[in-house]
């Protein structure tokens, strides 16, 4: 339970959020915390409990019906960062009927059938991006996030969105802007415009030129007698944007960096006593690209580890806290290690909610981890930068560089 303070102010850059989960989970399991711009909300350290949070029937996604500082989002422009995760009408933000009808729309576009059929293009922008960083010296210091992880996912959500060449770099800059929870009320209001601007662009352009991509499926998909509205398309697509892109970065990123700095577990998949899978689900674990996931509503009080939760509270879903956490994880929870037994993790959340996009960002790593490993087995971090600085989110658990040197590459 709780241990009684005032609530802890979490830090908008995210700059260290290990250090902060461990202080969190020091005052106790259900933590009163606040987001930038003065919100408030609840934080829950242990991973039993979120899930149990998580999938309480008490426990809504919808802020217009349930969260009771709602009615102030309008006149708090410091909140516009906040209100770009969830003012939008989507999957991510509904609950009950609303959510069932979204999905019965949505999920036919996320078939096990449409990520295999991504699998070649996904080898193919994999192999490109591999052969231009192979031109590159072996000496020289190359931002890999520049380099690889961020265009790898964009032009794979690009490809999956039927995005054309002129309108792709709209994508990169909202994905980037979308994440800023440090973002001033005028740079939030930036993005929300042109979010505005961009999607319906791209629906209005699918409609003209469809093809056999996930936009004209979604313009096309009727349940019963329902289809979306534009606004819900346009949102569906930033939910999509946001859960297929830089969360994929993120997850590429972090993982090469765990293993440069961990360099006997990088042994032990080179030997082949690992699979790049268990990697994959163990930096999901320890590094998940969602720190903490805005935001929950208790549609009546609740009972959490001895904590009520007033009815119309916010929670905040803290996957970094439920990763990390002992009692799920064991006292070494904290630790790196890719031969750790199989256990629950939450990085793509539960129940309902769970991560639409998984099976792709998935394959996504899958092809692109062991491909880069295996053309430069050299590859290294580059001395000047031992620390890569973080992105600015609270939100999402990611680097803004990876500076490494690739050294020589292998034969093909």
């Amino acid at each position: 339970m709780a241990i009684s303070s005032s609530p802890i102010v979490l830090d908008p850059y995210g700059s260290d959020v290990p250090g902060e989960v461990s202080r969190l989970r020091a005052l106790g399991t259900v933590v009163k915390v606040e987001l930038p711009g003065g919100v408030p909300v609840w934080a829950i350290t242990r991973h039993d409990l979120l899930k149990q949070v998580i999938l309480d029937p008490r426990v809504s996604k919808d802020p217009q019906r349930y969260w009771s500082l709602w009615p102030q989002v309008d006149e708090r422009p410091e909140w516009g960062w906040l209100n770009l995760w969830i003012g939008m009408r989507n999957l991510v933000n509904a609950s009950g009927m609303e959510h069932r009808r979204l999905r019965n729309l949505v999920a036919p576009s996320f078939t096990g059938r449409r990520t295999l059929a991504m699998r070649p293009i996904i080898e193919r922008i994999t192999a490109e991006l591999i052969d231009d960083l192979t031109r590159l010296p072996a000496d020289q210091v190359v931002d890999l996030r520049v380099a690889y992880a961020h265009p790898m996912p964009l032009r794979v959500i690009c490809e999956l969105f039927g995005v054309p060449d002129d309108m792709r770099p709209e994508v990169a800059w909202i994905s980037t802007a979308f994440i800023d929870s440090a973002a001033t009320a005028e740079e939030a209001a930036e993005t929300s415009a042109r979010i505005r601007t961009f999607f319906p662009a791209l629906i209005a352009h699918k409609r003209e030129h469809p093809g056999d991509d996930l936009t004209t499926e979604l313009i096309n998909a009727r349940y019963e007698d329902d289809r979306l509205s534009d606004d819900e398309l346009r949102d569906t697509l930033l939910a999509l944007l946001g859960a297929g892109h830089e969360t994929t970065v993120d997850l590429i990123d972090s993982t090469v960096h765990a293993l440069l700095t961990h360099p006997e577990q990088l042994r032990r998949i080179r030997e082949g006593e690992v699979t790049w899978e268990a990697v994959i689900e163990e930096a999901l674990r320890w590094a998940p690209p969602v720190a903490n996931f805005p935001l929950r509503y208790a549609t009546e009080p609740i009972d959490v580890d001895g904590v009520r939760i007033p009815a119309g509270d916010a929670i905040l879903a803290t996957y970094f806290a439920a990763g990390h956490d002992p009692h799920q994880h064991g006292e070494d929870a904290d630790r790196f290690d890719v031969a750790r037994p199989p256990a629950e993790h939450l990085a793509f959340g539960v129940g309902v909610h769970h991560c639409i996009g998984a099976p792709l960002a998935r394959l996504e790593a899958v092809i692109a981890l062991p491909a880069l490993f295996d053309r430069f087995p050299d590859l290294a971090l580059a001395q000047e930068t031992p620390t890569p600085n973080r992105l600015p989110s609270l939100v999402i658990n990611g680097l803004s560089e990876l500076p490494l040197r690739l050294g020589h590459p292998s034969k093909k």
